[in-house]
Order: structure tokens, then C-alpha cells, then sequence
């Protein structure tokens, strides 16, 4: 059995935890509720909806051959839907964290740039904004999937395997609060669903009858890697909560936590760090200076790169510390844009201060 997420080329996902550095992010205004659909079928409101829904194509880089350093440019896919008229796009974190370059698709045929605002990776949601929003395209509204009942019908439009706004139907399996099925991913609330789920899906919106957006698709779990009946959605409750409400910040970092043996291997001098893998080109963490991994290593059984920064504490609060992560969110909010926050990393054996600066939100 196997995690398997609908979205971009896996490029070690599934084994790295990813850890927000820096990043401020301001209030964001999100269209949240719309008037009900009455008698509409099936047909007329997938018909309504469709035009919000997005293809979201990325770039970003990856280690390849034997020695260090050498590195390849990988396309990426997966799907969104744009929730706000001034060009909000709410997709899942794994599809973006470290893109270097974003392109996001309409059904007119209109390809938009966009840049990461906020990411919540141990949730699996982000929130894009697009440079504008073409011509006759309404957002779709964010609902109340707290409503939601287990055997109610939903559908999911997307982009499985590349083919765009693709319709399945099915209904809500489950519902799972934080912290009760993956330790990577414990700060998400998942409906689990039965309608078909597979690469390039990731990120789009799941809909309720009257259309509005209850969910975010994030990954599945099969034997096979296709589709097997098992599809976790994060709930539109938890992506409100997160990428607004919180306020959640996006590093433009993917790291891998070191701990216990692993953290005596690359001789750590505490418990518990991060090992930087990788890092989004123009993001906080790149500007901060943080170095990312050079050389794909394999350790039991995990593959991750090796070579990059190892981070050991942020704002003087240390990495990996019951609540730190908690901590941390709470000490950069209170920073404001323009302030040093330090950043103390293991680089080459040697205890180095990075400084990075607040930056004002969006």
C-alpha cells in the first residue's frame, strides 16, 4: 500500500515533511458563499462551475546522475480553482511548495502566471495568485464542508493525467480530524471520498450539488498507484482556516526531518532538525540563503538529497521541540515586515546565522 498524490511528478514528497522558514502573508478577501442551485442538475452545474476550474502547470528542479550539483529542470502538473475575483487560487501545497515557475490554465485557453501567497504543507492546501484573472471567468465560492454528511454526492472536476476538466462523480466515505491518520500531514482535516482520483487531479476543487467548492483534492492511497476507491479531500473548512484565518506562510523550502539515529548519522548536535532538500528560485527561503541539497542518498530504505543546509533553529526557537512548530508561526506574526528573524543552520560541520527579512504579505 502506497500514498499516492494526484498531482505533480513526486520528487521525494513522499518521505520529505516539508517546513515553512519565512514568509508573511496578509489578509486575504475570498469569496466564501453563494445562493443555492435549486432544481439544477448535474449537468448544468458542473457547466456553471467549470470555468473556475484551472490546470496548473510548474517547474522546478531536481538532482540527477551520480555526482553532486547536477540538476535538471522537471514539469509538473495538477489542478485548482480560483475563488476570488481578484485572482486567488487555492491548489494543494505538494503541487507548488518548490515550483520555480508557475503557469496556470483556463478552459478559455488563457495561460496566467502566478506566484505561491501561502502553503500549509502539513495540510496539503496553497493559495496562488495570478498576475489577472481572463475575461468572463467567475470564481467559484469556498462552502460550508462542515455540513457535509458521510453518503452525500459530490463531484470533482480536474486533470487527471493531463486530460482537463474532467468530471467524476461519487460520494463523501469519511470524515478525518487532524492528527488521525499521517504524521505528514496532521494539520488536515480529510473527507475521504470514492469518486475517481488520479495524477494531476491534485489540487482541484471537489463540489457539492449546489457547486461550491467543499474540498481540496490532495492524494489517494492504492496498491496499484491508479485509482482504487480511496480519495482524500482536504476539507474547504481547514483551507479557510489555514490560508486565511492563520494566516499560513509559504518558505518555498522542502525539507526532511532528521531524528534519532538519522540526526546522529549527519552529527547533529540535538534531537531533532531539518535537512533542507530543496528550494523554490525567488522564494523567502532562497533569499534567506539557504542552501538545498546536491546528491540523491538512500538510507533505510528513504530517499532524500544530501548536502544542504540542516536547520536547526528559527527565531531562537528550536526545530522539532513539542509546539516549536506552533511557536514559531506565532513569533514571525508579531514581526513586523522589514524585521531580521534569524535563521541558524549546520553547513559543512559549522553552526552558520542566516538572516532573513519579514516581507510585507500580499
Amino acid at each position: 500500500m502506497r500514498i499516492s498524490h494526484g498531482g505533480a511528478r513526486d520528487i521525494a514528497r513522499e518521505s520529505a515533511i516539508r517546513t515553512a522558514v519565512t514568509a508573511l502573508l496578509a489578509p486575504l478577501v475570498i469569496v466564501w458563499s453563494i445562493s443555492p442551485a435549486g432544481s439544477e442538475t448535474l449537468g448544468q452545474v458542473f457547466k456553471r462551475v467549470n470555468r473556475s476550474v484551472v490546470i496548473v502547470r510548474t517547474t522546478e528542479k531536481d538532482a540527477v546522475g551520480q555526482g553532486p550539483g547536477h540538476f535538471t529542470n522537471v514539469r509538473g502538473l495538477g489542478s485548482g480553482v480560483l475563488v476570488s475575483s481578484d485572482g486567488k487560487v487555492v491548489t494543494a501545497a505538494h503541487v507548488v511548495q518548490i515550483a520555480d515557475d508557475i503557469e496556470v490554465e483556463f478552459l478559455t485557453g488563457d495561460v496566467v502566471r502566478a506566484h505561491v501567497i501561502a502553503s500549509e504543507p502539513s495540510a496539503d492546501v496553497a493559495l496562488l495568485q495570478l498576475e489577472r484573472v481572463p475575461e468572463g471567468i467567475k470564481p467559484s465560492a469556498l462552502g460550508d464542508s462542515g455540513k457535509i454528511e458521510i453518503g452525500d454526492e459530490i463531484f470533482i472536476v480536474g486533470a487527471p493525467y493531463g486530460l482537463s476538466h474532467t468530471l467524476t462523480v461519487g460520494h463523501i466515505s469519511a470524515r478525518h480530524r487532524p492528527n488521525t491518520i499521517y504524521s505528514e500531514m496532521a494539520g488536515a482535516e480529510f473527507l475521504q471520498t470514492d469518486a475517481a482520483i488520479n495524477e494531476g487531479n491534485s489540487g482541484g476543487p471537489m463540489f457539492n450539488l449546489t457547486g461550491e467548492v467543499i474540498g481540496i483534492v490532495s492524494h489517494i492511497i492504492s496498491k496499484s498507484g491508479g485509482f482504487e476507491g480511496l480519495g482524500f479531500v482536504v476539507s474547504s473548512n481547514m483551507a479557510r482556516a489555514l490560508l486565511v484565518e492563520q494566516r499560513s506562510f509559504w518558505s518555498g523550502v522542502q525539507g526532511f526531518v532528521l531524528r534519532d539515529h538519522l540526526a546522529k548519522i549527519f552529527n547533529v548536535p540535538q534531537s531533532t532538525a531539518v535537512l533542507v532538500q530543496r528550494v523554490a528560485a525567488g522564494s523567502p527561503a532562497e533569499k534567506t540563503g539557504l542552501r538545498p541539497g546536491t546528491l540523491k542518498a538512500t538510507i533505510d530504505g528513504q530517499t532524500f538529497l544530501v548536502g544542504g543546509d540542516i536547520i536547526l533553529s528559527v527565531g531562537g526557537i528550536q526545530v522539532g521541540e513539542p509546539g516549536s512548530r506552533e511557536r514559531i508561526i506565532a513569533m514571525r506574526r508579531q514581526l513586523a515586515p522589514g524585521s531580521p528573524l534569524t535563521v541558524v543552520v549546520l553547513r559543512d560541520g559549522a553552526r552558520v546565522e542566516l538572516t532573513a527579512r519579514i516581507e510585507r504579505g500580499e
